[in-house]
């Protein structure tokens, strides 16, 4: 691993450091470091930066609450930028929003973006704004019964392609599962986080038993 030593900053002595979400891969807001604020922001497993505007260092959630505990902080080829994951306790930016990139300026026609966050929140208003003619509305409106039936009904059909053999179609039908247990999560109230949180903490259950393995 590099140490701070071996970074790159500028003639003010900063760094530029795009801060993601560790869960959902969204960019979050792109913020400068100095030596100190990295520092800082490594032994506390808390972004800290350097305020250009106030000259000062600045805890992110000091004062909002809205703290960013950071997983991982990577260097470029260069050394001269930093990439920071964050697990965030509220918006990242100053006005309320998760992101502080919120104003698209020029969009494909051909390439869409996509995320699963994206499609959560997508499944999500289907169920607090009704739209006529939406499955995922339908589903809603059937209730968990009606939900539940289509999750059993799509891991059979996921099961049946799988044991065929047939890839393409085993990938068409895990989409579909997919789908349906989303909005099984929108209905139950669980969020992406939450399974992002369960998952890590079963990986580093299991990064344990590999470490116990591999000594005894």
């Amino acid at each position: 691993m590099l140490n701070i030593d071996q970074l790159k900053f500028d003639e003010k002595g900063l760094i530029p450091a795009i801060v993601t979400d560790a869960v959902t891969g969204q960019v979050l807001t792109l913020a400068y470091m100095n030596k100190e604020s990295l520092a800082i922001s490594m032994e506390k497993g808390l972004t800290c930066f350097w305020s250009r505007s106030r000259g000062e260092l600045w805890l992110k959630g000091e004062t909002s609450g809205n703290y960013q505990h950071i997983v991982s902080i990577t260097a470029d080829c260069d050394g001269d930028a930093l990439v920071v994951k964050v697990e965030k306790d509220g918006p990242a930016c100053h006005t309320g929003t998760d992101s502080c990139f919120t104003h698209p300026v020029w969009e494909s026609d051909d390439r869409h973006e996509f995320t699963l966050g994206m499609l959560m929140e997508l499944i999500e208003g289907r169920k607090t704004d009704k739209k006529e003619g939406s499955y995922t509305t339908y589903l809603f409106e059937k209730g968990l019964d009606k939900i539940l039936k289509k999750v059993g009904e799509e891991c059979t059909e996921v099961i049946i392609a799988a044991k065929a053999a047939d890839k393409k179609e085993t990938v068409y039908e895990i989409a579909d599962l997919a789908y349906h247990v989303m909005v099984l999560m929108i209905e139950a109230g669980i969020s992406l986080e939450d399974i992002h949180s369960e998952l890590a903490s079963r990986h580093v259950i299991d990064h344990k038993v590999k470490q116990e393995k591999m000594t005894s």
